[in-house]
């Protein structure tokens, strides 16, 4: 199993520095093609939209004017970011679509930032997005729900400045759900690499089957060791895997919806704010 394409989300902010960098890594390590994929925002979209249809007057043009040029500059800003990570991991740049093998294309499109990434994500192996300070202070940000809901394809949360290592020490977020067996599946190109790999459950029970898991995986030729969590209603489920993920050495942190709450509260409640917050590792989430 491999990821044989890749797609970056390049925000040409913060965020994308991570996120282009483990994206540059991963398709340099798996032969995979890579896009660059930014957002150029819409200006006249952005000031109407503010103006929520109570006035009847033309849009300022010096707004317009001022935004567009910034939002020019951002992209310019993006597309060097990203050829420059490209040509750091030995990813020659093409021009070519649909890409080749082990080739580095740019994109962009105008628009609505969540929606065209989400549509854009459907046809990728694997979505690499960046986390920033703001995103960090949030439950989650509109980007990353609707590419997990609605693209089907695993997403790579990659914190601001990126590690030194990836998925050397994996830790497997686990409670035998369907979310959790997407996240496993999708993560099985990195946990077939890994030097080691955990399974992390809370109040594990029968239902779980970790015994299954740690066959199925065994299977990949990928050995697992088990550590069963209790839940403390004065601890945080999130803190509590960050806490023994943090403790295990671990690089990248495999995760479903977790938990028996309604899975959006899960995915963007508990477990993945704690994460977004402590900014100490990668995610690997699957819905």
């Amino acid at each position: 199993m491999s990821y044989r394409t890749i797609l970056a989300a390049v925000s040409g902010g913060s965020a994308a520095d991570g996120a282009v960098e483990l994206a540059g890594r991963l398709a340099g390590e798996f032969g995979a093609s890579l896009e660059g994929f930014h957002i150029q925002i819409d200006p006249v979209q952005i000031i109407a939209t503010s103006f929520d249809g109570a006035v009847s007057m033309p849009l300022p043009t010096g707004w317009i004017d001022d935004l567009t040029h910034e939002a020019v500059a951002t992209a310019a800003k993006a597309r060097s970011s990203f050829l420059a990570a490209a040509e750091r991991h030995q990813i020659p740049a093409t021009d070519v679509s649909p890409l080749v093998p082990a080739r580095a294309i740019w994109r962009m499109e105008i628009g609505d930032a969540s929606s065209l990434l989400a549509a854009r994500a459907r046809f990728f192996d694997l979505i690499v997005l960046g986390r920033s300070e703001r995103v960090a202070g949030n439950p989650h940000s509109d980007a990353i729900e609707r590419v997990v809901c609605y693209s089907g394809r695993p997403v790579l949360i990659a914190p601001k400045a990126p590690p030194a290592t990836l998925a050397e020490k994996i830790a497997i977020c686990w409670n035998g759900s369907p979310q959790s067996v997407r996240a496993v599946s999708a993560a099985m190109p990195l946990l077939a690499r890994a030097g080691t790999t955990k399974i992390f459950t809370i109040d594990a029970d029968e239902e779980m089957d970790v015994a299954s898991l740690r066959r199925y995986l065994e299977g990949h030729a990928v050995s697992a060791e088990h550590r069963s969590l209790r839940s403390d209603r004065k601890v945080d489920l999130g803190d509590r895997l960050i806490e023994a993920a943090n403790d295990a050495g671990t690089d990248l942190l495999v995760l479903g919806g977790y938990g028996h709450m309604p899975w959006r509260e899960t995915l963007f409640g508990g477990a993945t704010r704690s994460v977004l917050r402590s900014s100490l590792f990668p995610i690997l989430l699957a819905h």
